[in-house]
This record gives C-alpha cells, sequence and structure tokens, in this order.
C-alpha cells in the first residue's frame, strides 16, 4: 500500500475518532495530549542523527566534487525568493479581501516564546561543538557541526577514507530508521489528527475564523496549483510539474496537522530522494536548510493575521510605508525562527505587534483561539516551498536522477 493511502487512512480515524469519543471528560483529553507528546517524540527520534550524518556527507561529497559553492548560491537564493514570494502573496490576498473583524474580547496577556539573536548566536556556536548534538529543536548548531566535519574530510594527503566510510554508513543507517519511522507516524497520526480536529472544531465553532481559513486554503491552492507550477516550468523545463505535488503529499499530511517543521523533515528528505530522485548531496544540505530558514509560510500567515487585528481595532486604512515596514518586519522575523519549531507563527505575530505598538502590543490576543491553526497553515506553506525549492535547487545543479513514472 502506497504510503500516501496509509496516511489517509490514519487521518479519516483520526477525526473518527475525534467526533466520537468523549474527548470533553479531562481524563480522556489529558490520554489523547499524552499519547500525542510521545508520538511526535517518536517521529523527531531519528532526525538529528539523520541531519548530522547526511549533513556530513552533503558537505564532503559537494565540497570534493566541486559543487559547493553552486549548490549554496541556488539555495540561499531559492529560500530568499520564496520567502519573498510567500510575504507578497500573503500581502496581496489581505489588501484584496477585506475579511470580517474579529470581536475584540478582554484577554490577559500570558507570556509567550521570544527570539533572542545573542542566545541563537550562542546556541549555534557552543563552547563545545559535542553540546551542539544535545540540541532537540534548533537543528542549525548539530547542522553547522556536520558541515565542519564534512569539510575536514576534503583536506588533501589526510587518510581519511576510512572515517568517511563510516559517516557514509551511518547516514544510510539513519535513513532507513528515519524510513522506518515516517512509515511508523501513519499509524501515530490517527492521535495527532484526533488532537487536532478536537483544536479545529473550537477554532470554527464561533464561525469568527472560517473566512481567514478559506482565504488561507484559496492562497495554498493558487500557490501549489498555479505558482510554483509555472515557475518550474520557467526554470527547470518540466513539463510535469505535478509530480512534485503528488510526492509531496506525506509532507504536506505531517507538516499541517503537526504544525511542526522538524517533524516534516524526514518526510522531506525521504520523498525528495525516493520520489524525486534527489541526490543525497542536495537531499542533506538543502531540506536542512530549508527547515530552518525558509519560513516564507510565518511570513504569510503573520501579514494577514497583523492586518486583521488592524482592521479589527481601527477603521483607519494601514499607510503605505506603515504596510511597507510590517511586510519587511514579518519576513526578517520568518529568517530567525528555526529555534522554534512549534508555535514560532504566533511568536512571530507577537513580536511584530509588540514593535509597531501604536496600540497594537496585545493585539495578537484575537488571534490566539486560532494560534495552533494558523501554526498549521505556515508549516504547510514551509513543506511547499521546501518540496518544489529542493527540487528547483536539484534541477539547477544536476544532482537529480530521472524516476519513471511508477515511481509515483
Amino acid at each position: 500500500m502506497k504510503i500516501w493511502i496509509k496516511y489517509l487512512i490514519g487521518i479519516a480515524l483520526g477525526v473518527a475518532a475525534a467526533l466520537i469519543l468523549p474527548f470533553d471528560d479531562l481524563r480522556w483529553s489529558a490520554t489523547l495530549s499524552f499519547i500525542t507528546e510521545i508520538i511526535v517524540r517518536i517521529g523527531r527520534y531519528s532526525l538529528l542523527p539523520l541531519l548530522f550524518f547526511s549533513g556530513i556527507m552533503a558537505a564532503y561529497r559537494l565540497k570534493s566534487d566541486g559543487f559547493l559553492l553552486r549548490t549554496t548560491f541556488w539555495t540561499v537564493g531559492t529560500i530568499i525568493a520564496t520567502s519573498l514570494l510567500l510575504t507578497t502573496l500573503g500581502l496581496i490576498s489581505i489588501l484584496a479581501v477585506n475579511l470580517p473583524r474579529i470581536p475584540i474580547a478582554i484577554e490577559r496577556v500570558s507570556e509567550l516564546d521570544s527570539i533572542g539573536i545573542q542566545n541563537l548566536m550562542r546556541n549555534v556556536f557552543p563552547y563545545s561543538a559535542f553540546n551542539s548534538l544535545t540540541q532537540d529543536a534548533f537543528l542549525l548548531p548539530a547542522f553547522v557541526f556536520a558541515l565542519m566535519i564534512g569539510f575536514g574530510c576534503c583536506i588533501k594527503h589526510s587518510n581519511l577514507k576510512p572515517l568517511t566510510s563510516f559517516f557514509d554508513a551511518m547516514s544510510e543507517l539513519f535513513y532507513n530508521i528515519s524510513s522506518a519511522m515516517t512509515e511508523l507516524f501513519s499509524a501515530g497520526i490517527v492521535f495527532v489528527m484526533c488532537s487536532w480536529t478536537i483544536q479545529f472544531r473550537d477554532v470554527i465553532k464561533s464561525g469568527v475564523f472560517t473566512p481567514l481559513i478559506i482565504m488561507l486554503l484559496v492562497d495554498f491552492a493558487i500557490l501549489v496549483g498555479i505558482v510554483y507550477p509555472l515557475i518550474l516550468r520557467f526554470l527547470c523545463k518540466n513539463r510535469r510539474p505535478f509530480k512534485i505535488l503528488y510526492a509531496s503529499l506525506v509532507p504536506f499530511f505531517i507538516s499541517f496537522f503537526s504544525g511542526d517543521t522538524n517533524l516534516s523533515l524526514l518526510s522531506e528528505m525521504r520523498m525528495g530522494k525516493e520520489r524525486l530522485g534527489i541526490r543525497q548531496r542536495t537531499n542533506g544540505f538543502s531540506f536542512p536548510l530549508f527547515s530552518i530558514f525558509a519560513r516564507g509560510g510565518t511570513s504569510l500567515i503573520v501579514i494577514i493575521s497583523f492586518i486583521m487585528v488592524w482592521r479589527s481595532y481601527s477603521t483607519l486604512s494601514i499607510e503605505f510605508f506603515d504596510m511597507l515596514l510590517i511586510s519587511l518586519t514579518a519576513l526578517v522575523l520568518s529568517f530567525i525562527l528555526g529555534n522554534i519549531p512549534v508555535g514560532g507563527t504566533f511568536t512571530a505575530l507577537t513580536i511584530l505587534c509588540t514593535l509597531y505598538g501604536r496600540g497594537m502590543e496585545t493585539g495578537y490576543l484575537l488571534l490566539k483561539p486560532a494560534a495552533v491553526i494558523l501554526g498549521s497553515f505556515a508549516a504547510l506553506f514551509d513543506a511547499a516551498s521546501a518540496m518544489f525549492g529542493c527540487y528547483i535547487i536539484a534541477n539547477k545543479t544536476k544532482t537529480i536522477e530521472a524516476h519513471r513514472p511508477k515511481n509515483f
């Protein structure tokens, strides 16, 4: 049975369980929350070892074969381009459609995650390189350590071939383990989906956020059904762009219903290799960088959310320069959310409201009931950018193998 069908079955079972079982009871709810947390932990279990050893081999092969500068250029450029594209899409959407106002309610301000640039830099370069392997949510420190080892293995006149063979074997080992985890998660998604459905039901019950959800669904359909296929047709001369969309179904399912950009990385790397034919050197280099930095989905959601909050508080239109400042701030924030794989969208909205001021400091509270759903959409947009973006990078760097249609 194809893996995406397994996930569809798991999703259907999760929805049915949420509608049938009495999760309004505190004991049932606590049990579901605990099981869901364990499932997500299991799903992430092999991520850091896979990223570390795959990153070593990717750096080693890119450096040895002379593809490093070209791959880095295309990866960085594509991350920036997709983030700008999603930012622009969000801005155009909210300006073109006047969504209903959100009723203003009094709610206590709660403490949220924050982004500290200095702490981020300290985490990237701890006192000991081995401490980077203890980071569970922030993948960049381990990835930087892996790149250093990979580049070190390229030094001439050094007897490191046995070591590179070991790293290659470990990369393959953890790839096999992560593939098994992806298969197992098709059963675990029943609990994740059940928990998500309960939260989604509470969000749409009032009808306040229904227009926003419809807008985001339309934006996603435009992005993956029109914009990205046209870009592929132009850049890669690809006459079958929808095969990337088909290969992305599992990453879409995982990212949307978990809202976890780290969790979806495992399936992105697997589908990129097995379905799209992206070779290891690009697979182990570009996908992690997309997961860490390419959070354009958050930028899109934050812009739409902020302008909705503005319109809920005021009947005045936003000045052009203010609109430009809001968009630029949301874009910059999207690049520094690597240490918040879950909930980063609402954190970015909180920071933007606080920085903007003018009575908007607590405006983010209007969207707090829908924070989980907004995070789900942000992760979904980011998964689409990762799959299409890495396919473009592999195509432009000639690190892709042609797969026959039967593989899809």
